[in-house]
């Protein structure tokens, strides 16, 4: 990591390593590039997609209590997605469309298999695509602006791009898992996420935005201009991350630390318990991190790029590694990666926890140099 952060490749990153229920902590680089405060462990990043995990197992702690139901239809509370249309065919204009052959459950949306997301065509081809842009519902690095109950009208607004459970379609389902969450329990989606995951786990510094209080300890945010190929800022410390935003998004808003997504790490890997406290149970972790999709799901072109080179599925809102892949994608470890420079995975045949946040954000499907280096450096340690 030091190698990374003298090329300019990344400022710095935090990571942690457990294995057995042995901790490292290390650190590497400054707040910005070439300059600011040290990395320290609790330095505070936007940790994007790895929130996906998150929202699912608040889900799932609601499914466990009857308040939401896992394969019943979310029309009650979303009635937005009630009585849907489907596009006959991707290529369709927004008109062509037939009816839903079922209602759309929360597995389709921790799936993300509902009928809306990525379609992994670009430049656009097919006017779903532009709709969606246009909308302001697309998945993209930028998260959605509106309120939820916008974002729902907007989406609702929209046929399904593919029947319900029919296809893998990235991002969005989580977006709305959030907003049903927010709903079933009448508060935002952040004040339930603190009620049902991170008061229990002691995660003091997650949430949906740093108070003015913490802003020393979140750094800068960088991307790459693929015009001129020049590393930029993409977000400052008092940025789109320093106010509550009016969009708390499942999908990929939050904000913590390496202690604090340890905590939900090593409750996940215990089997939903944690010092004494359960969150889950066992069975239901079990369902999470077990692939849910077909083969015909995991190998259409707009899931591959998901699927570690034929490696990999999806549980409820987390990737699975299905095959051996790369000496780090091993049966049965789940987790994600997020576009904003993290990455966190649970190896339970391993008993190793891995995470790596660093506030560099993808630029490719690919993964980031920095993300491989990590995992083959915890994977030659152990």
């Amino acid at each position: 990591m030091e190698k990374h952060v003298t090329e300019g490749t990344i400022a710095g990153a935090v990571w942690a390593v457990c294995r057995a229920g042995e901790r490292h902590v290390g650190n590497a680089g400054t707040f910005e590039m070439g300059a600011g405060s040290p990395m320290a462990r609790d330095t505070i990043f936007r940790v994007a997609s790895i929130t996906k995990p998150v929202v699912a197992a608040a889900a799932m702690r609601l499914v466990e209590t009857s308040i939401l139901t896992l394969d019943g239809p979310v029309d009650e509370l979303l009635p937005e997605l009630a009585n849907r249309r489907v596009l006959k065919s991707i290529e369709s204009d927004l008109d062509d469309t037939v009816a839903a052959d079922r209602p759309i459950t929360l597995r389709d949306l921790l799936t993300m298999t509902f009928g809306l997301g990525a379609i992994m065509v670009f430049p656009e081809k097919y006017p779903i695509q532009a709709a969606m842009r246009e909308a302001g519902v697309a998945p993209g690095p930028q998260l959605p602006t509106m309120s939820a109950d916008e974002y729902m009208k907007r989406l609702g607004a929209l046929p399904l791009a593919y029947q319900p459970g029919e296809r893998f379609l990235y991002n969005n389902g989580l977006d709305v898992a959030g907003i049903l969450i927010s709903r079933a329990t009448g508060k935002p989606l952040g004040a339930a996420l603190s009620e049902l995951i991170f008061e229990p786990l002691g995660m003091v510094d997650t949430g949906f935005h740093v108070p003015e209080e913490k802003l020393h300890r979140l750094p800068t945010l960088y991307g790459r201009d693929f015009q001129s190929g020049e590393t930029v800022v993409v977000d400052g410390p008092r940025g789109r991350f320093s106010i509550r935003p009016q969009f708390e998004s499942g999908a990929g808003g939050l904000v913590s630390t390496v202690d604090d997504y340890l905590a939900f790490a090593r409750m996940m890997l215990n089997g939903g318990e944690l010092n004494g406290v359960r969150l889950l149970e066992r069975q239901t972790v079990t369902e999470m991190t077990r692939n849910q999709l077909t083969r015909e799901q995991r190998e259409h072109s707009d899931a591959t790029w998901f699927m570690f080179n034929g490696h990999g599925g999806w549980g409820l809102g987390m990737s699975v590694a299905m095959t051996q892949g790369e000496p780090w994608v091993v049966p049965g470890r789940f987790g994600w990666d997020g576009g904003y420079g993290t990455s966190a995975y649970v190896d339970p045949q391993n008993d190793v926890i891995g995470l790596f946040f660093s506030q560099k954000m993808m630029d490719s499907p690919e993964p980031p140099q920095t993300y491989v280096d990590f995992w083959r450096s915890v994977y030659r340690a152990n």
